[in-house]
């Protein structure tokens, strides 16, 4: 895996991504935030930042997909979140100036807007007003990550939890006459790490949802017959 240090920054590309952060911030807002950014396309691999590394600023993910993880010193890793077009990441942290608390690697090529800390926290000294929309997606973040120990703490087995990823999944997917149709980019061992389970678990469990037909992959596209079947299947 390379390390977004080593990529070259392409300053006159502006983000126009969307999403829960920058959408909500006034018109004048933007347009200060857009000139702050320096935008950069990646691919698959490439870490933006590390877990524990300085902060150096906030990334906006303006297309692709960017996976967040927790590692242990032993190597264990436990993927918190899949960000993305129009989500903010790195916030608590260049808000706190402490480390990074994930890592962000990108999961397909994408292409990231990125504003350095000092000119954020100066960009949110000149617009007040974007203090309830920073304090919005902390709790958002916040939400995200008890979802998630929830449902790898929580959860009674390992049918559940990949039912429950799939239907979160699956929510802003597209609408079929056979089912629920969305891209899932995730390998098994990715799956696992999503869930807090082995790979072998992952096959074998899908492999059953499959047999009942709750499921169908076509490649990287998952399709849902009935998404209140999976749930009803999740919770028996």
């Amino acid at each position: 895996m390379q390390t977004v240090l080593n990529a070259v920054i392409a300053s006159d590309v502006r983000p126009q991504a969307a999403g829960t952060f920058f959408d909500k911030l006034p018109a004048t807002a933007q347009q200060d935030l857009l000139s702050l950014a320096h935008t950069s396309s990646f691919p698959s691999g490439i870490v933006l930042f590390g877990e524990k590394d300085p902060v150096s600023g906030v990334y906006m993910v303006v297309e692709g997909e960017i996976k967040l993880s927790m590692n242990s010193p032993e190597g264990k890793r436990l993927i918190m979140h899949i960000a993305r077009k129009g989500e903010i990441l790195g916030l608590p942290s260049a808000l706190s100036g402490r480390p990074y608390e994930m890592t962000a690697e990108t999961l397909y090529p994408a292409k990231v807007a990125t504003v350095l800390r000092p000119d954020f926290l100066r960009f949110l000294t000149r617009y007040p007003e974007a203090y309830p929309i920073v304090t919005e997606e902390l709790s958002r973040n916040y939400a995200m990550a008890c979802d998630q120990l929830r449902t790898v703490g929580l959860s009674a087995s390992a049918h559940e939890k990949l039912a429950r990823l799939l239907l979160e999944w699956s929510e802003n997917g597209q609408t079929t006459e056979r089912g629920t149709r969305c891209r899932f980019p995730l390998t098994h061992g990715e799956i696992g790490e999503f869930i807090g389970a082995s790979r072998e678990t992952v096959t074998r469990t899908l492999s059953v949802f499959k047999s009942r037909h709750l499921i169908a992959f076509n490649g990287s596209m998952l399709m849902i017959p009935s998404r209140a079947a999976l749930e009803h299947y999740a919770n028996s």
